[in-house]
């Protein structure tokens, strides 16, 4: 077999892998489990934050502090514990940094996660997984007293 026919493959399946196209990272939009938000996980601004950020993109049929639908611009932050945080918009808030690289690749730990849901803020760990899903566990104390969420890359 001549050298040109071995590398031409070999070429292709690299490019392949390496074109931002097929790329599997964390970062990117995904749509959270219960489908009400997509989240862009991205590289903090501020390396002092850590390297992975995400921050809420787009509402699905928010709800305002009285249940009934408001629009995805005016949804507020009205659970926060702080009653001076409880009118800040909820589209483009920052919730999730302070994250540290895992020894696995795609993987980090020991970050903070804001749920707006509740008000309240927690200690939260993420990785990519092998089906291409993103697995985020919020946790109070130990990871083990916690709960896992998967989201999934919106295309």
């Amino acid at each position: 077999m001549r050298p040109s026919r071995v590398l031409a493959p070999a070429a292709l399946a690299g490019a392949l892998v390496a074109s931002p196209a097929f790329a599997a990272d964390v970062y990117g939009v995904w749509s959270t489990q219960a489908k009400t938000a997509h989240v862009e996980i991205y590289r903090c601004p501020d390396p002092g934050r850590g390297p992975v950020c995400g921050r809420v993109v787009r509402l699905l049929a928010p709800k305002g502090a009285d249940g009934r639908p408001v629009k995805p611009e005016e949804a507020v932050d009205h659970r926060n514990a702080d009653p001076a945080l409880r009118t800040r918009k909820v589209l483009q808030m920052v919730f999730l940094y302070d994250f540290k690289p895992s020894s696995t690749p795609d993987s980090f730990e020991d970050g903070v996660i804001y749920s707006a849901e509740d008000g309240k803020t927690y200690k939260a760990n993420l990785s990519l997984q092998a089906d291409g899903t993103l697995r985020l566990r919020g946790y109070v104390g130990m990871p083990i007293l916690g709960k896992t969420q998967i989201w999934t890359r919106v295309k």
